[in-house]
């Protein structure tokens, strides 16, 4: 995966001087500043608001600038300036604390971001000039944060199962791991009957995707991820705006890639493994039809309600054949219920876990790395919503309440007694363009799983 085009400066580069100050900042920061600049800063009306930016006046025209932010740990609080500052070279002013200036490149990182693959961007983002060049692991966070973002982005013409299929045994292969593929009816053969019925209907054969890496030596993490790459919503259609953005349903196997691929590169002392169920859910003769009772791989037998909750259905597949080697940590990533926006909006995504420690774990790694995410209840007497008078569970029901509980108790439901697991439920995009979140795919609890595998593993 590539970082932005020219984000960063080429070192020993000139480049402007460029002050970061915060509200509580700016009384004191001004005092230091030659006294011709105060008039400059009052015709500008500048109070060092976060977001802010104000170009300063030189010889040249541009003597530097000053740049308003909220809390310096937050990426996000730096993410404007590359688009808000003219082109060219930038450099911190004084000195920064180690996580600041982390926060400072991955900021400038995902602010310099744009998806450029059938369109020319309008110009080049002000490129940030860091001594000693980017740090390792900010750029393989970044990097993990975009490869979410460029594979959501990619639309299901050049990012379909076996595009997906193509993509993970390329990181496969970059990374020393084992790739193996399950494809079409061997699907059956091998006993993954969820997924063949979801994605039988499409001219792209369904599959399922592994890729296995680390020392046999080390603690199993198992990571998985829902690949639907579009999603009609099956015989149970979705409407046009529904159906509108369903290249991006395939957003939480874009978290799981991203997320392996990261562990990978940072040697994580782990074995690993990645199930990501690839399907296109299409209409067609061999669609899968509400009221047909589909088998799974533990057994339980499933009746359709909705051919539109398909997520759950592949999903219990990956999650019944990752128990069977008990992981240390099994983690699942999905796009899967639009109940979870409706309870926490766009910027949250919903955690679910059956073991209270991982969760606190990983709400804790999203407040210190300000990837912030929310956990749910797994209410099981909601498991009422999914029961069916001939299987011995339903994949959806009547009832409009605790949607996103409801899917979860799903899973877990194929999740094995006693495993430790937490599912989120992400967005996996923005609706519209903010600073340093343009519109399109996004990377949401992301960094927090990272920080969250660091402390648990390394």
């Amino acid at each position: 995966m590539t970082l932005p085009h020219g984000f960063v400066a080429a070192p020993g580069q000139a480049a402007r001087p460029l002050h970061l100050v915060g509200r509580e900042q700016l009384a004191a920061w001004r005092d230091r500043q030659p006294r011709e600049l105060g008039p400059w800063l009052d015709a500008h009306r500048f109070e060092a608001a976060a977001g802010s930016v104000l170009v300063l006046p030189g010889a040249d025209g541009v003597g530097g600038a000053v740049v308003g932010i909220g809390d310096a740990r937050d990426p996000y609080s730096y993410a404007h300036a590359p688009f808000a500052l003219p082109q060219g070279d930038w450099a911190p002013a004084g000195d920064l604390d180690v996580e600041t200036l982390r926060a400072l490149q991955l900021g400038w990182g995902l602010g310099s971001y744009r998806f450029t693959r059938y369109r020319t961007p309008l110009r080049d983002p002000a490129r940030l000039l860091v001594d000693g060049g980017l740090e390792a692991e900010v750029a393989d966070v970044l990097a993990a944060c975009l490869r979410v973002r460029e594979l959501v982005n990619t639309p299901t013409e050049h990012m379909g199962p076996e595009q997906l299929h193509a993509v993970v045994e390329g990181i496969a292969a970059a990374h020393g791991a084992v790739f193996e593929a399950v494809v079409g009816d061997a699907l059956l053969a091998q006993n993954f009957p969820a997924i063949h019925a979801v994605g039988r209907a499409s001219h792209r054969a369904p599959r399922l995707l592994q890729l296995q890496w680390g020392d046999q030596s080390h603690p199993k993490l198992t990571l998985v991820g829902k690949g639907v790459c579009f999603d009609t919503g099956g015989l149970n259609l979705k409407a046009g705006d529904g159906m509108r953005n369903m290249k991006k349903d395939m957003g939480g196997g874009a978290h799981a890639i991203a997320l392996a691929e990261l562990v990978m590169a940072r040697k994580l002392p782990v074995r690993l493994t990645l199930l990501v169920p690839a399907v296109e859910n299409a209409i067609g003769p061999q669609a899968y039809r509400p009221g047909e009772i589909v088998a799974t791989r533990k057994g339980v037998s499933v009746e359709i309600d909705n051919t539109d909750a398909e997520g759950r259905m592949v999903l219990c597949d990956a999650l019944a054949y990752a128990g069977e080697s008990s992981p240390a940590l099994l983690l699942d990533f999905a796009t899967l219920t639009g109940a979870a926006r409706i309870a926490l909006g766009p910027d949250l995504p919903a955690l679910y876990a059956n073991d209270d420690a991982v969760a606190a774990a990983w709400l804790d790694a999203g407040l210190q790395v300000r990837d912030p995410l929310w956990r749910m209840p797994l209410w099981r007497p909601y498991l009422r919503y999914l029961t069916s008078p001939v299987a011995d569970i339903a994949n959806s029901g009547p009832s409009k309440m605790a949607g996103s509980i409801a899917a979860a108790l799903y899973l877990e439901r194929f999740v094995p007694e006693g495993q430790p697991w937490a599912h989120l439920d992400v967005y996996a995009w923005n609706d519209n363009d903010r600073p340093g979140h343009p519109a399109g795919g996004e990377a949401q609890g992301l960094r927090a799983a990272w920080a969250m595998l660091k402390g648990r593993f390394a």
